[in-house]
This record gives structure tokens, sequence and C-alpha cells, in this order.
């Protein structure tokens, strides 16, 4: 049985002020639009929301022609960078907002928790507004007490239950509006990713019970997350946007895998795009280049390293202000899960590094012994001046391969999901 389906869903946002602009071009959008009934004249010229470049026109296309159907008692793991549309889509599947154009066809009672405190009312205690809710999804006050033992027990709220929420901390709105919303008898659950706020015991505790909302009680969950690792155990089924489109719907696996596929050949089009772009910053990342040593030879610029070498990695940096400034620079390691792992940074330590007079100046990132299993990792790369101002930041834009090896030299090859640490040095060589 379909429980939602969606077909040529968009949404266009105005940017900047409020209307048009001016009195002319409002005239011109009522005339289209209430008096002949036409498209109004202005969505014509929007523009996908990619947030990377500069526009030519102010109305964005948030959404643009969206189509998918959601079976009752999927779990529906909706994933994208930020900006790619996930939270307008839940709003308009919440009938927060209205779209532009499409339609969507829900069967079924919505429960969603999108923001801290949405549905709230501050003045109010915790179990003042757990009725509230209840009222507001269309419970009756007899379906709302046969729960309410349950729900406060789930949130782990239980002394302050009777204290106005405004003085809850967000942590708490979160655990009473989660509580809320998955055991209220709606047929379908939207969550965004705003269990982020709570802590990682609650975390696991809602997906365990998102599993068993969607699992056991046939109920259908939708849930928006950058954690991939939560999105692949909870979810039988993944969309992924992008600017504002969908670029797949389909088994959360081959969904995961569409929105981590990068390669080093993509990261080479990346850096000269952001050369390009880099003319109007401060400073920006020009080149990246990974070398290690294995039986006193260097292997340079390469994507693949094996486990327990000691590893260089050279960050070059393009320097517009022809000033000589201190400057932090981070290199951030995540699985492909986009788990963070560990993280390489002179911020932390004592190192001083020196943004030259020259144009570039290349910083050399010393990993002795890199102790991490054999997987595929993401990097990110990060700068900022010493006042704080960041100059630039690259988010997961290079694969790096780290290849099984004997690392211990015991004959036994690691595979466990266990991380080891690393020794961080730092060497700096201006070129």
């Amino acid at each position: 049985m379909t429980a939602i389906q969606v077909e040529n869903l968009s949404k266009a946002y105005q940017l900047g002020q409020i209307g048009t602009g001016t009195i002319s071009r409002d005239l011109e959008r009522f005339w289209a639009m209430r008096v002949r009934g036409k498209e109004d004249p202005f969505l014509k010229i929007g523009q996908t929301n990619d947030r990377s470049i500069k526009g030519t026109s102010d109305i964005v296309w948030s959404l643009k022609d969206i189509n998918f159907d959601i079976q009752q008692g999927d779990a529906v793991g909706i994933i994208g960078r930020n900006g790619a549309g996930k939270s307008t889509l839940l709003k308009l599947l919440s009938r927060i907002t209205s779209p532009t154009t499409g339609s969507i066809k829900i069967k079924g009672r919505i429960a969603s928790l999108l923001e801290v405190g949405t549905g709230f009312h501050p003045e109010l205690s915790g179990k003042e507004n757990i009725y509230l809710n209840g009222a507001i999804l269309g419970m009756r006050k007899k379906e709302i007490t046969r729960k309410l033992d349950e729900i406060i027990a789930f949130s782990g709220v239980e002394r302050y239950i009777d204290t106005p929420v405004k003085r809850y901390s967000s942590g708490m709105y979160v655990r009473l509006a989660f509580a809320v919303a998955a055991h209220l008898e709606s047929e379908i659950l939207i969550v965004d990713e705003v269990l982020a706020v709570g802590d990682a015991e609650f975390q696991k505790k809602c997906l365990g019970k998102m599993s068993d909302i969607s699992k056991g009680e046939g109920r259908t969950v939708l849930f928006v997350s950058h954690n991939m690792a939560a999105v692949q155990n909870l979810c039988n089924k993944g969309i992924l946007l992008e600017n504002g489109m969908m670029k797949y719907d389909g088994l959360t696996n081959k969904c995961i895998e569409n929105y981590l596929n990068f390669n080093n050949s993509n990261f080479n089009n990346i850096f000269n795009e952001n050369i390009k772009n880099g003319k109007n910053k401060r400073a920006y990342f020009k080149k990246i280049e990974i070398s290690y040593f294995e039986n006193e030879k260097l292997f340079n610029n390469v994507s693949a390293v094996p486990s327990g070498k000691d590893i260089f990695i050279d960050v070059f940096i393009e320097n517009n202000t022809f000033e000589t400034l201190p400057i932090y620079v981070s290199i951030d390691v995540k699985d492909t899960n986009l788990v963070p792992v560990t993280n390489f940074s002179n911020q932390f330590t004592d190192n001083k590094l020196i943004l030259d007079l020259k144009e570039e100046t290349k910083i050399r990132f010393f990993i002795e012994k890199l102790n991490l299993r054999a997987d595929n990792y993401l990097l990110s790369f990060w700068g900022c001046f010493k006042g704080g101002q960041e100059f630039d930041y690259l988010e997961n834009q290079y694969l790096l391969e780290i290849t099984e090896t004997d690392f211990f030299n015991s004959g036994k090859i690691p595979r466990s999901k266990t991380h080891g640490t690393s020794l961080f040095r730092n060497t700096q060589k201006n070129i």
C-alpha cells in the first residue's frame, strides 16, 4: 500500500526581500496568476539551488520536479549535502509549507520532528505539551492518556515533566519531542537531523525505536541524517537530493554509494574549480599531494597508502594578501559512513605555520606510522587565519585508500573496526 506519493513536486523561493521588489512586477504576477490563470512568469527564470555559485536570478528552486512513492512500512533515508533541499522536502510533506507546483498524496496521520521545540508552547509544562502535540496530530485525549506514562519514561525527563518547557535545555526538548512523535499513533513519522542535539545514548535509543516503528509496527519512517551508518542500519530505501533535484531513489546501499561517489579524478576538477573561485578569497587551497615511505623509498603523489607507513600530506596554499600571516590548517579524516576517525591540526599544538609573502606556500603534515585499518577514508581540509577568520574549506573532497599490511609484523592483518590514533608532527617548507 502506498503511504506517500509525490508527483512533479517543486518549491521556489524568492531571495532577498519579500515580494518581487517592485509594484509593476507584483501587478504582472497578479495579472498572470489570478486573472489569466497562468503560471507565475518569474518562476520561468528561476535557477537551481546550487549554493556554491553566484546566480543571476532572485528566484531559486529549492526543489525541482521530485517524483517518488513510499510504501507503508518503509524506512526511508533522505540524504544529501547541506542545502540540497532535504529539510524543504520534509516541510512540504509535513504540510508546514505548500508546494509551488506538483502534488503530494499522503495516506495516514503524520508526526514530524523537524526543529528543536517545534509544536511546543514554551509556557506550558512538558505534560501539557504532550497533550497539545497529540491534539495537533488529531489524537483524542483518551489515546494520549493511554500512552502518557510510556512517553514520559522514554523521554527521561520525568523529574521536569511538570516544569514549563521554556526552562528545558535543547537536549531535553528533543528527548520529549521525539518521545511524543514516536509514541502517538500516527501512521508516518518524519525525523530531521534534530536528533544530533541529543546525547549518544539517546540517539541510539531513538534509532532503536524508529526501527521498531518501521519493522515491528509497520509504520512509515522518513529520516534525514548526515550519519551514513545510522541511515544504513535503519533504512531499507534511500533518496539522494542534490541541488534541489533527485539524483537517486532506491536501495539504501546504492544510495549511499552514489552520495559518496568520490574519486580522485574528480578531485582534480574540484581543485581547478577552487582555483577559479579562489581569486576572490584572501587565500585558498591550490593542491594536495600525499606521499609515503616504504623500504627507505619515497612514493610521491599517491591515492593509496599501506597501513602503518610514515606519510606526508603536502597542502599547497595560494596567498592573495601578499602579507606574512600566521594560519591554522586542519585535516579531518572520516570513514565512508562520514563518521569522524581522527584529525590533524596545528591548532592544538605549538607548531607555528606562516603564510609566506610569496604567492604559494607548502604546509607539510608528517604522520608517523599511520595506524588505520584497511579501508577508504574521506579527507576534509580547513584553513583559517590566527584571528579565527576562515579562508577556505574543502569538505570530504579527497578519497584516501589505506591498504592491508602486516602492521605489527606478527603475520596477522588487523581487520577490526577499531581505529588507532596517530602520532602527529609537523614541518613546514615554503616554495
